[in-house]
């Protein structure tokens, strides 16, 4: 009987890797800095910025720091 060995190198090439970059940090870091700012204002009560910071931060940074 012949026995099949995978080739390691194949499963590896199949499935697209992730390659976070400086890039990636600083827009995760700057999307959870908006969001904690946010809410800090939201708890003292500013009705515009806060919503605006947890919008920027959710919408915007989080996501492209995934895509990006």
């Amino acid at each position: 009987m012949a026995t099949q060995t995978k080739n390691p190198t194949t499963a590896d090439e199949d499935r697209p890797s992730l390659r976070f970059s400086a890039v990636n940090g600083a827009l995760g870091a700057a999307g959870l800095a908006s969001i904690a700012l946010g809410y800090y204002l939201l708890a003292q009560g500013s009705i515009t910025a806060a919503p605006l910071l947890l919008v920027l931060g959710y919408v915007v940074l989080l996501p492209l720091a995934i895509i990006l």
